[in-house]
């Protein structure tokens, strides 16, 4: 039975000392959801024998089926917690909890469930450890400023699976802690204070979710050991008259946990009805899930424990105690949400968490409704108080103050708690706060910001660890139904943070994903929720990008189409490093132009007169791809800059060898003669003359494409290393390292693989290594293709030539005499 009301948490939601904003966060498989069971089982929204089995927060079939999370789920949850010593306040806590995926290709959910947060459950499997994705979710968050707490979960596995003694535990234990630890120490965060993991400090939990364990007090860890002849603690593991001590967390947590194991599994009742004694457990009392069977040694083991160490009570402490709640967090994350000047009004109200302030609300995602076809826009309260039937200012992420683009003023038709698989009519709902709002979905794509400050600037847009490289082709199997496919297209791009839909040129609807998995949900979504008749989908397709290798060798000359006008101008290599800075957002146009050019002088060694000249980021002001002004006293250059970066923007977002996107290259514009008379020198004369000097000067710059590199970790067995690298061979892939994963004789390989080869790559390795090989892909960089495009017959050339046919290009690469005129 639930144990509070709708009403009780909009009580609490006044009480922001008493709120905690937090995600579950880990690797595939690693146990969020089933730990998440039990703080819905303390809350009472589902008994405590379904806890660890019902995966509540999975709420979709195919969810249930592949027994992985794919969309991240909020659910707000009220506790009484009178044993917890944090102030005089009221006992009662409001947690706003959000399970995300695991899974690599689900990544942009966990980082729209991080953006809404203040603090993150780190989930790690001890004996799988801290794997690839343990480590980008991680990230992600510390980039967020969000505070971790760490579960070391599925504890049993190291008694059952590979039958380790305490000793050998505890340092597995260690190992992980450190490896969690190193990851944090490179986000070195005044503001987010000393945020390592330490047991003694509280903010580690052992725990399995399907047997309930929980954490240590402080001599229970570390190289603390109790003599029993002096009774008392000593930091030495031999006392005074030689005899080895046993350290604490082996002598009183695992041996102890270790002796009920055995008793348990020896199946001798005499032992066992006198252990359940001396623990004061009653089973015969105690109502018997419908999947549990006392004989079978697993399901006793886990009843007994379950109730001997409950998981919830100290996850819960731990969860209110170590992780911030939102008037502690708003302080230090202001200055990494906001776009605006950090003293103007709504950040102070986001900083001091107003609920009187301005409204600012940033909304991650959006979710669909179970059937008018409408979606919630989930999203955080920073500033302010929300209300069904306010009118409010919608910010989509191209919005500025000074342009009124991307600006709608309209109603706010209702007001919503998320409640996993249900939700909740809410009036209102202050600062501090997750909520849902319904009417505004026709006015955002993805995430955008509410306001109703008519000054107000955006709150920042997400950074995604993941890139839509994969992309398949698709239509309606019957061409009457393109209207509603169209429809279902748009509902899909509204359904998924980072999924794109868009239209080529030549008329094909490409849906763009993560990954193969990810691929594969949008297009079991599109054909059976969002147009619900069949669609015909293509083979995948990968993303690749262009740039050049090397400087343009001499100066490009356009003329504009009524010869008035001249453009001069190169192309250059812009560098990886420097093009990651920009890809990570460390340096935007959004920077001062002085602090953005000592950047660069110090950093990257650039002029210090065009590194204050930067004309524009490409594409969409944010890309890779720089515009530089290098002219000397040019008459009428800046009644033209606008007309030359739209050029830029189009070459940017097509290049010249196959219209993908550019990358990691400097164009610099060196010259311009102009015609004095601003009619001749239109946008209809600039922008065709310098796209066409864009294009040539990459054309002579020796350009290459890149394609899309995944960073693959394979766990597999010692007999399935060699077919393991043979795969990867196969594939074009590389290894880069190999070790002996700790505490288990298993292998973990990581290498690189190129995204063109990974489609079947798993099934492939599956069947290679006789289902010993298990692969996790996560996208890493972008590499370079060596050979030439125009080298007829070599594998670039092919790939060219196949991308240009399918978007229905002439075949062959147009020649620079195309774009540039003679001197």
């Amino acid at each position: 039975m639930v144990k509070f009301t709708i009403e009780q948490i909009r009580s609490l939601m006044n009480k922001k000392q008493n709120i905690r904003n937090i995600s579950v966060i880990a690797h595939v498989d690693h146990g969020k959801s089933t730990l998440t069971d039990h703080l819905i089982s303390k809350a009472g929204i589902i008994s405590n024998l379904k806890a660890g089995k019902a995966r509540y927060t999975d709420g979709r079939k195919d969810e249930q089926e592949r027994c992985i999370t794919i969309k991240s789920t909020a659910v707000s949850l009220c506790y009484d917690l009178e044993n917890i010593d944090i102030s005089d306040n009221e006992k009662s806590f409001l947690i706003n909890l959000i399970d995300s995926p695991g899974h690599v290709d689900f990544s942009s959910e966990v980082t729209a469930a991080l953006r809404i947060t203040d603090g993150a459950v780190v989930v790690v499997d001890c004996v799988d450890g801290v794997c690839v994705q343990t480590e980008t979710v991680l990230r992600q968050a510390l980039s967020e400023r969000i505070k971790p707490i760490l579960v070391l979960n599925k504890f049993d596995r190291m008694f059952f699976e590979l039958k380790m003694e305490p000793e050998e535990i505890y340092q597995k234990c260690v190992q992980i802690i450190e490896d969690i630890n190193s990851i944090i120490s490179t986000y070195n965060d005044e503001l987010l204070g000393d945020i390592l993991l330490d047991p003694i400090k509280g903010n580690v939990l052992f725990a399995n979710s399907d047997l309930d364990w929980k954490n240590l007090s402080k001599h229970f860890w570390g190289e603390n050991y109790f003599d029993p002849k002096t009774k008392k603690w000593t930091s030495a593991n031999v006392n005074q008259f030689g005899t080895s001590l046993k350290r604490g967390f082996c002598q009183y947590i695992l041996e102890p946990i270790q002796e009920i194991i055995k008793v348990l599994s020896q199946k001798n009742q005499k032992k066992i009805d006198e252990l359940l004694n001396k623990l004061k457990i009653n089973l015969k009392e105690e109502k018997i899930g419908d999947d549990d069977d006392l004989d079978n040694e697993k399901d006793l083991i886990r009843k007994v424990l379950k109730n001997y160490i409950p998981v919830a009570d100290p996850l819960l402490e731990m969860i209110v105690l170590h992780l911030p709640s939102p008037v502690e967090s708003q302080k230090y994350r202001v200055e990494n949400l906001y776009e605006g000047p950090l003293d103007d009004e709504c950040a102070n109200a986001i900083r001091n968490c107003d609920e009187n302030g301005p409204l600012m609300i940033y909304i991650s995602k959006m979710i669909p409704t179970t059937s008018s076809g409408k979606f919630y826009a989930l999203g955080r309260v920073f500033s302010g108080t929300v209300s069904t039937g306010q009118k409010v200012r919608i910010m989509g992420p191209d919005y500025k103050p000074d342009s009124k683009k991307d600006l709608f003023e309209k109603t706010i038709q209702k007001t919503v708690l998320m409640m996993g698989r249900t939700v909740s009519t809410i009036n209102d709902c202050p600062s501090g706060n997750i909520i849902g709002l319904l009417g505004i979905d026709k006015y955002l794509l993805k995430s955008g910001t509410i306001s109703t400050h008519p000054q107000a600037y955006n709150i920042k847009v997400m950074k995604f660890s993941v890139s839509p490289v994969v992309r398949v082709a698709v239509k309606p199997k019957n061409t009457k139904d393109l209207t509603k496919f169209v429809e279902g297209l748009n509902r899909l791009s509204k359904s998924d943070p980072c999924v794109l839909c868009f239209t080529e040129k030549t008329g094909e609807h490409i849906i763009a994903g993560a990954g193969e998995l990810h691929l594969e949900i949008c297009l079991k979504d599109l054909e059976e929720e969002f147009c619900k008749f069949p669609i015909i989908k293509s083979n995948p397709i990968v993303t690749f990008c262009e740039t050049v290798s090397i400087q343009s060798p001499y100066e490009c000359l356009t003329k504009s189409p009524n010869y008035q006008n001249r453009l001069y101008g190169k192309a250059n290599v812009l560098g990886e490093e420097l093009s990651k800075k920009i890809e990570e957002g460390e340096i935007s146009p959004d920077m001062q132009v002085k602090e953005r050019a000592k950047y660069l002088v110090e950093n990257f060694l650039w002029n210090s007169n065009e590194s204050k000249k930067i004309w524009s980021f490409g594409p969409d002001q944010k890309g890779p791809n720089l515009l530089v002004d290098s002219t000397k006293g040019i008459q009428y250059l800046n009644e033209i800059k606008d007309s030359i970066c739209s050029g830029f923007q189009v070459v940017t977002q097509e290049g010249v060898l196959s219209e993908e996107p550019l990358r990691g290259v400097l164009f610099n514009l060196t010259d311009a003669k102009l015609h004095s008379d601003s009619v001749h020198r239109g946008d209809g004369q600039i922008i065709p003359a310098a796209r066409n000097l864009f294009y040539g000067a990459q054309l002579i710059a020796e350009p290459r494409l890149m394609e899309p590199i995944y960073l693959v970790e394979i766990q597999c067995s010692q007999n399935s290393i060699g077919s393991v690298y043979s795969i990867l061979n196969l594939k074009r892939g590389k290894v880069i390292s190999e070790e002996i994963k700790q505490g288990t004789t298993d292998s973990i390989i990581s290498g690189y693989l190129p995204v063109m080869e990974s489609f079947n790559f798993t099934s492939e390795l599956r069947s290679a290594a006789k289902g010993e090989a298990f692969p996790q892909s996560v996208f890493h960089h972008w590499d370079l293709i060596q050979i030439s495009p125009f080298e007829n017959g070599s594998k670039t050339n092919l790939i060219v030539k196949e991308i240009r046919k399918r978007k229905g290009l002439k075949e062959e690469i147009p020649q620079v005499e195309k774009y540039l005129d003679k001197l």
